[in-house]
């Protein structure tokens, strides 16, 4: 499932070091001018054009921070299936929250949903064309290549190659020269270098994206063996060069995407689509702007907050389960400001059998009561990570302590306000486990990068506001600013 290409092909040579963090002013400067055609008419007419849908395997729910208007479903069924490719939208993703699942949970997953999109696919004798994406963490964290992997051998179709495109515009993650950089205030950072790279589970060591291939998979495929389309490719040679050095690729070849901007995307999206109206097929491993481009979704302005159901006197309900240092402060800048009602749960009597299901109880109670008051709630863990003997351990902890957040909102009997989660992990189990969501809709964003679902008729709270936001996105009064958006008063 991972075919490789001669390294000849490949003519410029690998870093010899990891790159040091620069001045994002510094590096941009030295790049070529964008690409100066407004490329995204032609992309969004190449895709009505086709009428082939676009899914998104979604690896958490914060990959819909980019796109709106768009259906999320949490059922994969045939029927369910069937239905979305019948639809006149350009793309609908499927949330299969396989970032939180140990690898052979995850590939299981995949290709349970590549076999049901085939069968949906040919349903009533008639073929309806599609290309997939799997969205995964614009930081690189992920079960790459293995559940790409099961999705391709499922889909069982001749992928011309696999197109890496981790560049997430709206949240400032870039790649040139095949460095993928995290943007922190000023500066670009190399991702190897940052605290995404020191997850337990999927941490990596590299910022190269070559390497980074050689590394998650084991040295099956070379660094050397990789391809990578360069911006000077996109922002010199524009759409139909792109074109051209895609159809050059061939068996399944692993190709990086260099994108720096929106334009860049656009304009690679514009070649993309020229190749595949060749008939030629590709598999996409990317982060959430590329989705937006593919579905030939043009950028909408934030949402306001009277498009927002915010019905009923109740108070709003901020669900934490991320830690990562940018939560932590902005969780912090949230009391400071806003004052809530703040419910810790403690990771150790979560994890505790015989105390859990008291702490539990008490904890909905007290929530319960302040949303009936008209306070916003703010519930969390405790701060202490606690971690196991090996990744497998460490992601089962965290399921455990995830399991404890979505008991915990299943038993607040009241409505709330609006439900803002913290974290891809919480925000997904809190969507599908705690309110019963078979089907959403994104209605856009609050902030750039955090996505408004309108939750379904299935669901616990029809209509109700769901914010899903992302651990690693925002500024510290990030959460504030969309509580004070949200207030009653």
């Amino acid at each position: 499932m991972l075919p490789t290409e001669p390294s000849s092909s490949v003519s410029h040579a690998l870093p010899s070091q990891q790159p040091d963090r620069i001045q994002k002013s510094a590096l941009f400067a030295t790049l070529a001018p964008e690409w100066n055609d407004n490329i995204m008419p032609d992309v969004r007419e190449r895709v009505l054009a086709s009428r082939c849908k676009v899914v998104v395997l979604d690896d958490d729910p914060t990959g819909t921070q980019t796109v709106y208007g768009l259906p999320v479903l949490t059922d994969w069924s045939v029927a369910a299936l069937q239905a979305e490719l019948a639809s006149e939208l350009t793309a609908f993703y499927i949330l299969t929250n396989s970032r939180s699942v140990p690898l052979a949970q995850a590939e299981a997953l995949n290709e349970e949903i590549g076999l049901n999109l085939v069968k949906a696919a040919r349903a009533n004798g008639v073929q309806r064309d599609f290309v997939v994406v799997s969205r995964s963490d614009s930081t690189l964290r992920g079960h790459f290549p293995g559940e790409v992997g099961a999705l391709a051998h499922a889909l069982n179709t001749p992928f011309d190659a696999w197109l890496i495109i981790p560049a997430f515009i709206e949240g400032g993650r870039f790649t040139i020269d095949d460095v993928h950089y995290v943007a922190e205030a000023d500066w670009l950072v190399p991702a190897g270098q940052t605290e995404f790279a020191r997850d337990v589970v999927f941490g990596y060591h590299t910022s190269n994206l070559r390497e980074w291939i050689e590394e998650k998979t084991a040295g099956h495929v070379r660094a050397e063996q990789v391809a990578s389309i360069s911006l000077d490719e996109i922002r010199q040679g524009g759409p139909n060069r792109v074109a051209e050095h895609l159809m050059t690729l061939t068996g399944g070849r692993m190709c990086i995407v260099n994108i720096a901007s929106a334009q860049d995307m656009q304009v690679f999206a514009s070649g993309l689509l020229q190749a595949e109206a060749t008939g030629r097929h590709f598999l996409y491993r990317t982060a959430a702007s590329f989705v937006q481009v593919r579905a030939g979704l043009t950028p909408r302005s934030l949402l306001r907050v009277e498009e927002l159901n915010l019905s009923g006197g109740m108070g709003g309900l901020i669900v934490v389960g991320s830690h990562v240092p940018m939560t932590v402060r902005q969780v912090a800048q949230l009391r400071a400001a806003r004052n809530p009602i703040c419910l810790e749960a403690d990771v150790r009597r979560m994890l505790d059998e015989g105390v859990r299901v008291n702490e539990i109880r008490q904890i909905a109670q007290s929530a319960d009561e302040a949303l009936q008051r008209g306070d916003d709630v703010l519930i969390c863990t405790s701060h202490e990570v606690v971690t196991g003997r090996n990744p497998e351990e460490s992601l089962a902890i965290a399921q455990h302590i995830s399991r404890s957040l979505i008991e915990i909102v299943r038993v607040i009997p009241s409505r709330p306000r609006y439900i803002l989660a913290k974290g891809g992990i919480t925000s997904s189990d809190i969507a599908t486990e705690a309110l019963g969501v078979k089907r959403a809709m994104v209605l856009g964003q609050i902030l750039p990068g955090v996505p408004v679902w309108e939750l379904g008729a299935e669901s616990r709270y029809p209509g109700l506001t769901y914010i899903v936001f992302p651990g690693n996105v925002g500024g510290p009064n990030a959460i504030a600013d969309i509580v004070a958006q949200l207030s009653r008063e």
